[in-house]
Order: structure tokens, then sequence, then C-alpha cells
């Protein structure tokens, strides 16, 4: 008889599949920034343009001409709470629009250079190396410094900066289902490439490309918030978080509200979306965990 028994081993304890409690709060946050953002023109309180050069630098609580300015007003004497309400809009729509476009142009070709393997995928890969080489806020300072700034330009270099992220993400992933018996199997019966990649391949990698667009999603939002500082991103006098931040700071030290509220929404979001992110993550990615 063994001297001593060996014990069972105990079974790993298994992560709940429901959302973290702990992200909620972020979630209701980032809903009612969505919700302010579509409803603008319903919530908005004032014109988020409208110059009342009177009421120039007034504090939070400033009632002039029968609109209480809840944020006070900026240098110009424009709501600073209806224009933070419209740079939610911008930041929002251009981090959308830019994770669109990324993800379906980058996951389409890391999807046909790891079918396709040969000289398309030297080709392919080579560029995303090339592009991940070199800083994305660089870059994209670069390429709208020359295409010029406005709206439609930063979604557009924000999507061109940032495709290689999903198109290495379904080229290693693609790679892996590809070789699955019943891909190969489907390949042998004659299916054609563009069939394999909708039916076969696709709906097994999707789940690791959403978690690429949720996490990119954030740095979407600081990179639009990143130029518009630096003042090529969108135009005055549209608002924008990051023109807000911009022309608050000259008045740090005598209107402090002017860059605080700004800074304290682009908090919260960034924050909101990357909790969500993770869990999103944690979710779809138990290899990630």
């Amino acid at each position: 008889m063994m001297a001593g028994a060996v014990s069972a081993p105990k079974p790993m304890a298994r992560r709940s599949d429901r959302w973290s409690w702990n992200v909620l709060p972020f979630f209701a946050i980032l809903l009612c920034l969505v919700l302010i953002a579509v409803l603008a023109p319903l919530v908005s309180p004032a014109d988020p343009n409208s110059q009342n050069l009177l009421a120039r630098l007034k504090p939070p609580g400033f009632q002039s001409r029968g609109i209480t300015y809840l944020l006070g007003t900026d240098e110009l004497g424009r709501d600073v709470f209806s224009r933070l309400i419209y740079g939610a809009r911008i930041s929002l729509l251009v981090a959308f629009a830019s994770v669109i476009l990324s993800g379906i142009f980058g996951s389409v070709l890391g999807m046909v250079a790891a079918f396709y393997r040969g000289w398309v995928e030297t080709i392919i890969m080579r560029i995303v190396d090339i592009v991940l080489s070199v800083p994305a806020i660089l870059l994209a300072i670069i390429t709208v410094a020359v295409m010029g700034a406005s709206l439609t330009n930063v979604v557009i270099v924000l999507a061109l900066t940032r495709w290689p992220r999903y198109a290495r993400v379904a080229y290693g992933q693609t790679l892996s289902v590809a070789n699955m018996p019943y891909v190969r199997l489907s390949r042998f019966m004659g299916a054609g490439w563009f069939r394999l990649l909708r039916r076969h391949i696709l709906p097994n990698i999707a789940g690791g490309l959403i978690v690429v667009a949720t996490l990119e999603f954030g740095l979407m939002v600081l990179f639009e918030a990143g130029l518009s500082f630096l003042g090529l991103g969108v135009q005055p006098p549209t608002a924008s978080w990051g023109a807000m931040l911009s022309t608050g700071r000259n008045y740090v030290g005598t209107a402090w509200w002017i860059a605080t509220f700004p800074g304290l929404a682009l908090f919260l979001l960034v924050l909101s979306i990357n909790l969500i992110g993770d869990n999103v993550r944690d979710r779809l990615d138990p290899r990630g965990r």
C-alpha cells in the first residue's frame, strides 16, 4: 500500500461568462455619451457656434439672454456645455467610421494573405510590417498635413494607419483555421475562395477581430483629439474636444472650465471604452485572459 494517498486535482475555477459588474457603470457612461451625441440637437441648450462676446469667459452657472451656461462660456462667449455635446458627436463619429474602415480593409487583406500565400502573402505582410514600424500618431500627423485637415481626411488617415492591426490578427487566425479538415475538404470539393472566406474562415476569426476593434475604438478617440489639438483635425468653428483643450490651455489660470470639462469627458469616454474592451476580450478570446 502506498504511504500516502494522492489527492485528486481540484478543478480550476471557471470564469463566469457574464459581464463583470465592475464594468456596468462604465457601460452606462458610454451609453449616456452615445445617446447625448445622437440626440445633440434635442439636448443642447444653445447653438454651439453662437458667439456672445459680452458673456465671454463666464464661469459655470452664468445666465445671459435667458440662457443658463451650465459649464460656463469660452473665449468667444460660446456655451461650453453645448460644444461639449457636439464635440462628442465628432469623437464618436470619427472613431466609429475609422474602426469600421480599417477593420474591413485590414481583415480582408489579412485573410487574403493567409489564404493565397506565396508572393501575395509576402507583399501584404511586408506592407503591414512597414506601416507598423512607424508610430501611428506620427504617420497620421504627416498624412493629414499632406492631405489637408478635414473630418473626412481624419477618418481616412486613421483608417490607413490602423488597418495593419486587423491584418495581422486576421492573417494569424486564418492560417490556423485554413488548415482545419472541414476547410480543406471544402476546398477539395471545389469551393471558391470567396465562399471559403465568408462561410468558414470569417465566422471563426470574427471574435478576435471584434476584440481588436473594441480596443482600437478608444485609441481612435484619442488620435482624433490629438489631431484636433494640433489643429490638424476638424476645423473651427466645428466643436471638437481636442480643439477645446487646445484653446482652453491658454485660459487655465482664468477660465479653467474651458479645458477641464472636455478633458474630463475625454478621460471618461476612453476609460469606459477600454474597460468594456477588456471585458469583451475576456469573453471572446479566452486565450487572452
